[in-house]
């Protein structure tokens, strides 16, 4: 049984530590290199990272190719401004296009994503699960047949329940709201060993105790013989007779390298893979390329008390509430650093100013929807365009979500609560009736995402998806995609365990292994509650 209380959350002793640190900077290669391996991984996120250990561990040869930089523990400032522009693509600027922008931050490192998200951890709703079977005739992905390989990503990345101690008070006073509605909600399982509550971790964690896949599988993937090839990107996936062959990347010191394998595996990520593929005139022949995307889009509400708050300590996202999941509904802990709170306050000058001044008394916590919308992703003129608009369903559930959250909130005894919809701004007096009936648009409000998915979906189906059930591409030996592309719907919950499950069942398929059925069972497993089958196939 694998321990998952404050211990282990708490415990930061005998994290690995490679033999040496296998990484090549692309601004170090010129000229032409040429390397033979078994594998080439592009990407080293939850998806690709993972892929590349579990290969390199069964005794292939394996390349990671990076698009970003390597950074180590000891390049993390804990200062946003800092941070944004070295770990995010585009300074965490990418917006999508549509009826309502949405911001959509990504990373763009060695570990991807995982170096710069909240490191929520959530299993693979049951009622996803069999919506996947039944629509896209994914049979073999069920809850059973999964549960091994979830039990080695856990332990792997070290999975534990945040201690209410170290949660914060952002989230305890959430806490106490839903207590007192009698709403159901619980801690976090984070993929955290020794966390402080730092209060950062968007921002790269500055104690190495977010369990990212840059200090958890690429250094085991190292320790395995692989090599990551950083500020490289892939720009051509060669095929030959019906099977992939190789890769070809442009470095950043302005060379090339030729990667030769008979196995590519791409994990650029939702955005991005389908860009690659599109590129290469691969994955199109069911139309689904670079459509369906999903972003699980959400807001945030803040409130002012009265006690102190002080969202900068303690674990930003720690707690969640999900009595409202029939409703694609869920809360889920936004606290950070003033500068971080400061972007998203939905005033300005001095009111701004005002509010800023009493940052300590103010709380935040999000609103996430499960979205029915859909969008596309693709390039136009050598830039990236992602469209997507908000259906009314999904801004209806947002504005009740809104509401419910700022019934909690006066609950909790919230004196003032702020919610982010256009012409109602400011709520005082112990109601939320301003949202009641009120009619909103989806340009009332301000959006951000962080889960994009189903641009490269999995189907069994050659012409209703991209890859199959193995993650194979559709009419094509060797290729496989291992990222959020390649989720064939909205999960309703945060992705990060179901995508490195998935390409961990992907790396044992490629080695002829059966599923780890010997992994450890946890003491307690990271679910929240799911919408039912209906709701759940609504989405």
């Amino acid at each position: 049984m694998r321990p998952t209380g404050p211990d282990a959350y708490r415990d930061g002793t005998n994290m690995f530590v490679p033999r040496e640190e296998r990484v090549e900077d692309g601004r170090t290669i010129h000229g032409e290199r040429v390397e033979r391996v078994d594998a080439c991984v592009i990407g080293t996120g939850a998806g690709g990272a993972v892929v590349a250990k579990e290969l390199a561990e069964g005794g292939m040869s394996v390349a990671m190719l990076e698009d970003g930089e390597h950074f180590t523990t000891d390049d993390m400032t804990a200062r946003p401004r800092d941070m944004m522009p070295r770990l995010y693509r585009d300074a965490g600027q990418t917006m999508t296009l549509g009826n309502v922008p949405v911001m959509l931050p990504l990373g763009r490192s060695v570990g991807g994503t995982t170096l710069v998200n909240s490191g929520t951890c959530f299993r693979t709703p049951e009622p996803v699960l069999e919506r996947w079977r039944e629509r896209f005739g994914l049979h073999g992905l069920t809850s059973e047949a999964l549960d091994p390989f979830f039990r080695r990503v856990e332990r792997e990345l070290s999975v534990t329940q945040v201690p209410p101690e170290l949660a914060g008070n952002n989230a305890l006073v959430v806490k106490r709201g839903a207590e007192a509605l009698g709403w159901s909600g619980d801690f976090i399982h984070r993929n955290a060993r020794g966390c402080v509550g730092s209060g950062v971790c968007v921002f790269g964690c500055p104690t190495s105790a977010k369990q990212h896949t840059g200090i958890t599988y690429v250094p085991k993937a190292w320790d395995a013989g692989a090599t990551t090839y950083a500020g490289v990107r892939a720009r051509e996936l060669v095929t030959r007779d019906g099977r992939a062959s190789g890769v070809v990347a442009s470095t950043a010191g302005g060379g090339t390298l030729r990667v030769l394998a008979d196995t590519v595996v791409v994990a650029c990520g939702a955005i991005h893979t389908p860009l690659l593929l599109a590129r290469n005139r691969l994955g199109g022949g069911s139309g689904q390329l670079g459509q369906n995307l999903a972003v699980h889009p959400c807001t945030a509400v803040q409130a002012v008390f009265d006690e102190e708050i002080d969202m900068a300590r303690g674990v930003p996202q720690s707690y969640y509430v999900d009595e409202f999941a029939d409703e694609r509904i869920m809360f889920e802990g936004a606290g950070g650093p003033p500068d971080y709170l400061a972007a998203n306050f939905p005033f300005n000058r001095e009111r701004h100013r005002e509010l800023l001044l009493h940052f300590k008394r103010l709380a935040q916590f999000g609103v996430m929807v499960s979205d029915r919308s859909r969008g596309r992703v693709r390039e136009r003129l050598g830039r990236v365009t992602i469209e997507y608009n908000l259906v009314p369903d999904d801004v209806e559930a947002f504005r009740r979500g809104l509401e419910l959250l700022a019934d909690l909130y006066w609950e909790a005894g919230a004196r003032r609560v702020f919610v982010p919809v256009a012409g109602v701004g400011e709520i005082a007096g112990r109601e939320s009736r301003p949202l009641r009936g009120r009619e909103v648009h989806a340009r009332d409000l301000t959006l951000m995402a962080f889960h994009p998915l189903g641009t490269a979906r999995a189907d069994a189906r050659a012409g209703h998806g991209v890859v199959d059930e193995n993650l194979r591409l559709h009419g094509l030996q060797g290729l496989y995609v291992a990222d959020a592309s390649a989720i064939p719907s909205s999960l309703g919950v945060n992705p990060q365990i179901t995508i490195s499950t998935l390409a961990t069942r992907l790396a044992f398929h490629l080695l002829g292994k059966g599923a780890p059925d010997d992994e450890p069972h946890p003491e307690t497993v990271p679910r929240a509650r799911v919408p039912t089958a209906r709701a759940a196939a609504a989405a």
